[in-house]
């Protein structure tokens, strides 16, 4: 068996030697991973490591899958879990979503899904992981290896391994989201998807989202409604509201000015890990297109579904006043913002200061992009939240 092939089939055998399952339940994964894998081998320009490191990733997610898949047939209870009206947090990469995912997720309101239970929602086989998850420490581990690799990526992101993050991480796992474009160049792929349907996606993260939940509540942990965050969100709202009847969004702003050409700043921070010809002007390309379609989508969704289910929060507030914009969304949820919630918030702001991570340095010119441009993409939206 060929270790770096990216043949559907080779990959779904190799996953299944590796968990030594069989059963994937639902296999509607089956087309977008074809998609993607044709998109990867026909246009990414793999180098080895590039090549050895979206074949890993690939299986990981089919292991996860046939892992996860085991513990709902021994657990049926799992698919019982009550995710109640959940909070979503969406906007523009690069508009503070991170922040405030951390912020509001460091009082006891809210329950987050941390970086380690995303990027690992199964248990290891064998592990005590109710009283010492191993995860955790092999979380830990690829954060420091990845910032090794690329130390640029400490000044675009703040890399927390125990930190609230993005539940695209799982929905990586049916092979329908925003992770592979981040990191390598699949322009098929990303025009295949933008023409699916993600429903059923969206539900297969609730299953994730419900698996999650019963972990915490089996060691002990969790509590507080679910605060979920993520760029994506804004092309899906939809679905997303379909799958969460209850969910209620918070939407973030932030002039596209500056959040479009860091964005693909991020995008190339990641391509430089798999191709040796990533090409800025592609990326930046891609990175405007992919965003400015998505807002035009988040968008109308906001017209279809009325306003009494969004909250606009300006990067620029939060800066100034992080513990009032929290206070402004608490009431619009109709929660009180208590004072352990409140010292809590604080204390995080105190502990994760911008100040404590280098400047991220990035141009508009190095991807091809100019103030005059993205002004034109973006003047509708510019001018209804006031960037100029």
């Amino acid at each position: 068996m060929n270790p770096l092939s990216l043949d559907a089939e080779t990959l779904v055998e190799e996953a299944r030697a590796e968990a030594g399952l069989e059963h994937f339940g639902d296999e509607s994964f089956r087309e977008p991973l074809g998609v993607l894998l044709d998109s990867l081998e026909s246009e990414a320009n793999l180098n080895d490591v590039g090549r050895a490191t979206q074949h890993a990733r690939i299986v990981e997610s089919l292991v996860t899958r046939l892992m996860t898949e085991d513990y709902f047939r021994r657990h049926p209870e799992i698919l019982d879990e009550d995710l109640g009206e959940v909070v979503v947090i969406v906007g523009l990469a690069r508009t503070g979503t991170t922040r405030l995912h951390r912020l509001l997720g460091s009082g006891p309101a809210f329950q987050v899904a941390q970086w380690w239970q995303v990027r690992y929602p199964a248990p290891f086989p064998g592990s005590d992981w109710r009283r010492d998850d191993p995860r955790i420490a092999a979380a830990h581990a690829e954060v420091e290896a990845t910032l090794e690799a690329v130390p640029a990526l400490a000044t675009v992101h703040p890399w927390d391994p125990e930190g609230a993050d993005e539940e695209v991480m799982l929905l990586e796992h049916t092979f329908l989201s925003w992770v592979p474009e981040s990191s390598a160049h699949v322009p098929s792929y990303q025009d295949w998807l933008d023409q699916q349907d993600l429903t059923d996606a969206y539900r297969y993260l609730a299953r994730f989202l419900r698996f999650i939940q019963w972990q915490k509540k089996e060691a002990g942990r969790g509590g507080g409604r679910w605060i979920l965050k993520s760029p994506f969100h804004l092309a899906h709202i939809d679905p997303l509201f379909e799958v969460f009847p209850g969910a209620r969004v918070i939407q973030t702003h932030r002039d596209p000015l500056e959040t479009i050409p860091s964005a693909a700043s991020l995008y190339r921070s990641l391509q430089v890990l798999n191709t040796d010809s990533t090409d800025p002007k592609r990326v930046g390309d891609a990175v405007r297109l992919r965003y400015r379609s998505a807002l035009e989508s988040c968008l109308r969704a906001r017209a279809r579904h009325g306003p009494e289910r969004f909250i606009d929060v300006d990067y620029r507030a939060v800066g100034r006043d992080a513990i009032g914009e929290a206070r402004r969304i608490y009431a619009w949820l109709g929660l009180d913002l208590t004072d352990e919630a409140e010292q809590a918030m604080l204390e995080w702001s105190r502990d994760n200061a911008r100040d404590r991570r280098a400047s991220h340095a990035y141009s508009l010119e190095e991807f091809g992009f100019t103030r005059e441009g993205l002004a034109s993409d973006f003047a509708e939206y510019r001018a209804q939240h006031v960037f100029d």
